[in-house]
């Protein structure tokens, strides 16, 4: 059970709280490999979807979840919704609370404003990204893919690598790395490194080669260049010469050393495309598929605390 009503970071939880969520997502796996997906978790639940961003992967992977689960799933064109026509974030809130939706998965462009409509709101939320800030879901599933690939989730070297400043990913992953006593190194330009990195209890590096040397677990991310204003990198040929993964650099790695990415991936920028496709080192579609795992079992987590305050306002 998590103590929180939402889920809105990973800092908010505990290593307890990580484990339990993890060990519960072992069992969606198994289920979603089963000809009936079906669960009855969220039976009576509604389930509202609201993307302020674009995003492929995650809002499929939230909607596969709720649907499998049980829930009544409705996704919001937030494109054509009042937020266009002048609608705070407030109003927004308050017209959801006259609708009584159970779970409210958000994602939007602005640091904090999910937790916003967490205090506005009469329903559970789940952050799917906000901003620069955090996306949780994407930091579990990762570690669950490192979990499975390896058999543990402790005393690894790990190397996050690109473009760390933009990356609610890359921040969320710092969180539950640390939390569970692994060693963290951020690869990079300077220039795409956070304000204050050499506080965050990381080992920071601009060379791939120093940097991927004895690593566990290689993280690529993604280049965000809607996130820019120029002048962060010299150009994407150079970019990847000195910054993409390609077998070369891996070589520097620990020979069973795995690759992952979020996605979506910008071949040849930040990553080979071979290397991607190699399935004796990427685990890269196995992140896609852990993701509706732990989707699934955040979801239904939340729900039973929904359900336990529920009964607790009865007695």
């Amino acid at each position: 059970m998590l103590t929180s009503r939402h889920l809105l970071g990973i800092e908010g939880l505990s290593k307890q709280e990580i484990t339990a969520i993890l060990d519960l997502s072992e069992t969606y796996v198994r289920q979603n490999r089963q000809p009936n997906k079906h669960s009855n978790a969220l039976n009576g639940l509604t389930q509202v979807n609201m993307f302020f961003e674009a995003s492929t992967r995650t809002q499929s992977s939230f909607e596969i979840a709720g649907k499998r689960l049980g829930a009544d799933v409705m996704n919001m064109a937030m494109q054509a919704s009042s937020i266009t026509k002048g609608e705070t974030l407030i109003d927004t809130a308050m017209t959801l609370n006259a609708m009584h939706p159970d779970l409210l998965v958000v994602r939007h462009p602005h640091s904090g404003a999910v937790a916003l409509l967490a205090e506005k709101v009469n329903c559970a939320v789940l952050n799917a990204g906000d901003g620069q800030h955090e996306h949780p879901t994407q930091a579990l599933l990762d570690a669950l893919t490192i979990r499975r690939a390896k058999g543990r989730l402790h005393r690894l070297t790990i190397a996050i690598c690109g473009d760390i400043a933009h990356s609610r990913v890359a921040r969320s992953n710092m969180f539950l790395l640390g939390k569970m006593e692994n060693r963290v190194r951020l690869i990079g330009p300077r220039t795409l490194m956070p304000a204050g990195v050499d506080q965050l209890g990381v080992e920071v590096t601009d060379n791939m080669v120093e940097g991927l040397k004895g690593v566990d677990v290689v993280m690529m991310l993604r280049l965000q260049k809607e996130r820019m204003d120029g002048g962060f990198i010299p150009s994407t040929r150079e970019y990847y010469h000195r910054w993409g993964l390609d077998a070369a650099k891996l070589a520097n790695a620990k020979p069973d050393a795995i690759v992952m990415h979020p996605g979506p991936m910008n071949r040849g920028v930040e990553i080979d495309g071979v290397l991607a496709d190699d399935i004796n080192r990427s685990v890269i579609q196995e992140q896609v598929e852990m993701g509706v795992a732990v989707r699934m079992a955040v979801m239904d987590l939340l729900a039973r605390g929904l359900r336990r305050q529920e009964k607790d306002v009865m007695v």
